[in-house]
């Protein structure tokens, strides 16, 4: 049985400052209810997450604040730091952990600046809402194999499939540099190029 992580809450104490902060960040407003008895629900959802976001009053016994470790994925995440401030959000720099596996807890070994060559899985920043809830971007362009099915490889919005773009171009220029020629046929590399990165499969030479 499909077991999907839809919905995660997040412990707030003012309700109304919480959504005009992440529908500020672009978050979409998808639902907002109250029972006029001091129950109140509010979700949003973030661009192109199949997950939501929801908090309120009454919707949990968290206090206000502690929930930590919320992770978004984003395909650029420079560019997402920058959309963040314009959004009103206060992100910390780009870094990456001393390891250079996932990252520890907190700000423990932490590295500035992103993964060497913009590794996938390696670049990583962090933000907090009004209330100190905190959560991590981290920079993913090629997955683990086997972590998405090829056969239904999607790009969630615009700017993520131009992303995807801009890396296959690149890519192919370099694929050009090799061979020595022009490739008349580069739809088709592009197309397996970038069903292959997101997939993590080989990636075409």
């Amino acid at each position: 049985m499909d077991m999907k992580l839809e919905v995660v809450v997040v412990p707030v104490s003012d309700t109304g400052r919480a959504k005009e902060f992440y529908t500020g960040l672009g978050w979409r407003l998808d639902a907002e209810f109250a029972d006029g008895h001091g129950f109140q629900v509010v979700q949003v959802t973030p661009p192109g997450s199949p997950a939501s976001v929801i908090f309120g009053t009454g919707v949990t016994e968290q206090e206000p604040g502690t929930a930590r470790g919320l992770h978004l994925v984003v395909s650029d995440i420079d560019a997402a730091r920058d959309e963040l401030k314009r959004g009103g959000a206060d992100p910390s720099e780009v870094f990456h952990d001393a390891g250079g596996v996932f990252h520890h807890g907190g700000t423990d070994a932490r590295m500035p600046g992103p993964a060497p060559d913009h590794g996938s899985y390696g670049s990583f920043l962090s933000f907090s809402d009004p209330d100190g809830n905190g959560w991590l971007l981290q920079e993913v362009t090629t997955r683990l194999p086997g972590r998405v099915d090829p056969s239904t490889t999607v790009f969630a919005t615009t700017a993520d499939l131009a992303a995807a773009l801009r890396r296959a171009a690149a890519a192919h220029g370099e694929h050009e540099k090799r061979t020595g020629a022009a490739d008349p046929d580069w739809p088709d590399w592009y197309a397996d190029y970038m069903v292959k990165e997101q997939s993590g499969a080989e990636l075409p030479l």
